[in-house]
């Protein structure tokens, strides 16, 4: 009998089984793929791999903006694959032995619930106290006819191409296409993103959002909003925009980037009486499911399908399933979308506090305000949003876009978690000279 059996070893799968293991309890493990799931194996590290490359990329291009002659610039496709393998075999190797050294027995094999307590894998059966389910996501397929054509790549297959097509039709303007509408475009290609909804990066701050569209429109990114894709076929996108007439759109690639959904197939929910709600587990705060026992985390919640989030609530559970009590606020979870320039942030955006009938007040900052980012961000500009709360004068949310506002957004989102308002920021020292200032700045103006 096991304390715990985790299945899927995402980031909330294995930092929650490590972290159980640290505990002194006994654990095992199933992953029926390769340790470290979607997120290190064709999503996260891969992705943000290929965004350096490119970004080196054009980090030569724009080199005499800051007094440097270069020679022309070209991408190896072939060579930045094989970096980004090493890349994910190296950080393979660091989960491996991150489980080892937590005690953590694993099982590569599928696994689903038989019931209360009980787990079958490979023909056998396995007894645990617990039993997190961390199965992730899995790549959605919207109702568009020829999607599941091999023609048509998705987030996982296009991270192998080691040629770059000279045009990229991308199905989705959420975080995963913009990405990688980024990276294509910079190395070249021409890149048009068709998107339904009337706005790119749905969920974000609508401000934010245009700026970023914006930037990436200057960058060559080409944007069909409010269009519903009715067919792909080789090279052939059709769509309808808006009231217009039906349109086609030729392109040397397609990629389906429409989004996840919670993976849950196949994991005997159903049979366990696990409840779902709108395709996902139903969990509570603490991450626990209808039945007794059962818990989940990550994705397969749909409630903030981030890995990072995967891992505290994967950590959140296993506290909570051994006594001690603990708990998260998904409003002080940051999120980052890794396009040039990086956008990021942390709780609701000015919509989302509308809808939620909260008085604040805000101010919009230039990053420019800070001496670091005009020395290192030539030609651009960048933008922070702070929204307050009125009545308590705490931070209620950050939005940022600009270089490097991916590696500044853990501060902001500290200040949400621990409540803290503009007088309480203005009594911290930021270092000088660093783009971070401009955090502070752009704060400390709510007085």
């Amino acid at each position: 009998m096991y304390d715990l059996i985790v299945i899927g070893s995402g980031p909330g799968g294995y930092e929650a089984a490590a972290h159980a293991g640290q505990l002194g309890k006994k654990v095992l493990l199933f992953e029926k793929d390769a340790l470290g799931g979607v997120c290190l194996n064709s999503g996260c590290i891969p992705t943000k791999t290929l965004l350096k490359s490119s970004r080196f990329l054009t980090y030569c291009r724009e080199a005499e903006l800051y007094g440097v002659s270069t020679s022309p610039a070209k991408i190896d496709l072939v060579k930045v694959q094989e970096r980004k393998n090493k890349i994910v075999s190296t950080l393979t190797k660091g989960i491996e032995a991150l489980l080892k050294k937590s005690s953590v027995e694993v099982i590569k094999a599928e696994a689903k619930l038989l019931g209360e307590k009980t787990v079958a894998a490979a023909g056998n059966e396995y007894q645990a106290t617990n039993i997190l389910i961390a199965s992730g996501g899995k790549i959605a397929q919207p109702p568009i006819k020829g999607i599941d054509s091999p023609d048509v790549y998705d987030s996982s297959s296009i991270l192998k191409i080691d040629k770059t097509p000279a045009s990229l039709a991308i199905i989705g303007g959420g975080i995963i296409g913009l990405e990688f509408a980024c990276f294509f475009c910079e190395l070249g290609t021409k890149v048009t993103v068709i998107e339904m909804l009337p706005s790119i990066a749905a969920g974000i701050d609508t401000d934010i959002a245009k700026r970023l569209m914006n930037s990436l429109k200057k960058s060559g990114v080409e944007f069909k909003l409010s269009s519903l894709v009715s067919s792909l076929t080789a090279k052939v996108v059709r769509y309808k925009e808006g009231e217009k007439e039906a349109q086609e759109l030729q392109a040397d690639m397609i990629l389906n980037a429409a989004g996840r959904l919670p993976a849950t197939q196949g994991l005997g929910l159903a049979e366990a009486g696990v409840e779902l709600k709108n395709g996902a587990i139903s969990v509570s705060a603490a991450g626990k499911t209808n039945v007794d026992g059962v818990w989940a985390c990550g994705d397969v919640t749909g409630r903030m399908p981030l890995a990072h989030a995967a891992v505290r609530e994967g950590i959140v559970a296993v506290n909570n399933m051994f006594g001690k009590e603990d708990s998260l606020d998904h409003d002080a979870i940051p999120w980052v979308i890794h396009t040039h320039p990086e956008v990021a942030g942390v709780g609701p955006s000015e919509e989302e506090l509308r809808k939620r009938g909260i008085a604040y007040r805000k101010t919009l900052s230039p990053m420019g305000l800070a001496g670091r980012f005009i020395i290192e961000n030539e030609g651009k500009s960048g933008t922070i949003k702070v929204l307050v709360s009125e009545t308590e004068n705490k931070i209620l949310a950050v939005h940022m876009i600009g270089d490097p506002c991916g590696e500044m957004i853990f501060g902001a989102a500290m200040m949400v978690e621990q409540g803290m308002t503009p007088n309480d920021v203005k009594k911290v020292v930021f270092p000088h000279p660093t783009v971070s200032e401009a955090l502070k700045e752009a704060i400390i103006r709510m007085q």
